[in-house]
């Protein structure tokens, strides 16, 4: 049998964690360099553990485990620490970053690195600690959808319509759709943005990958987040599939109380 190889000091957050028995968990979490990674944390719930207070969503870790089974098999976690940086977000912002979390859980394939992506992340949370709240939110979570779908490689081009390749007309208007991409947008569709707005979005994301795309995503969608929050929210739960994601259902009861 091959000896177990030890990844240390990754940079990591818990996504999700679940029980594994009366002692222990599950959690699935996003690491820098080996992207979302099964891990067992044995005797995680015993009171007197050194993992229980650092094993928490959105807060920066630094993790050691032991790669004890194939790709995309639970490992084991041998050491956790918190990296510091920054405090639990609270109220809308921990509703918006456990959303974060859930989709990233969802569209996520194991073990398949995403560094740059990770790295917007880290820095979305960080605006999220920050006490960034209401409408602040829209564009950064705008915008972090749509790096993470081009990232996973979800995001048709914004540039042309999808089904024929023609440029997009500024003065026109445009539906993202799930099954079909980017098209005309038709007297039915609820949400639309001009080709200008999409076009101003492609040029965003051509000015780097990741982390270097965020800041010109994050400026292009300031002006349009409530145009994108509707067809981007539709082309993500159609890749996550059923059932709804559960932080946007308990967004939708909170708005209706």
């Amino acid at each position: 049998m091959a000896a177990a190889r030890r990844v240390s000091d990754e940079p990591a957050y818990v996504l999700h964690s679940y029980d594994w028995s009366e002692s222990s968990l599950i959690l699935e979490t996003f690491t820098r360099h080996h992207g979302r990674v099964g891990l067992a944390a044995k005797g995680a719930k015993k009171p007197t553990s050194n993992f229980r207070p650092v094993l928490l969503p959105l807060q920066p870790l630094r993790v050691a485990y032991a790669v004890t089974g194939g790709h995309g098999e639970i490992h084991s976690l041998r050491g956790a620490e918190w990296a510091g940086g920054h405090v639990m977000p609270t109220g809308d912002a921990l509703l918006s970053g456990l959303y974060l979390n859930e989709l990233l859980m969802r569209l996520l394939a194991r073990e398949d690195p995403h560094a740059a992506l990770f790295d917007v992340y880290v820095g979305v949370v960080r605006v999220l600690g920050g006490g960034a709240h209401g409408e602040v939110l829209e564009p950064v979570l705008r915008a972090f959808e749509l790096v993470l779908l081009r990232a996973i490689g979800l995001l048709p081009a914004l540039d042309v319509e999808t089904a024929t390749l023609v440029p997009l007309r500024p003065e026109a208007a445009y539906t993202l759709v799930p099954e079909g991409g980017l098209r005309a947008a038709g007297p039915m569709d609820r949400a639309s943005c001009s080709g200008a707005q999409w076009l101003e979005l492609a040029g965003a994301l051509r000015e780097g990958d990741g982390e270097g795309a965020y800041p010109a995503v994050l400026r292009a969608s300031a002006a349009v987040a409530g145009e994108l929050k509707a067809q981007l929210r539709a082309v993500l739960q159609y890749h996550c599939g059923a059932p709804l994601l559960r932080t946007r259902q308990l967004m939708m009861d909170l708005q209706s109380l």
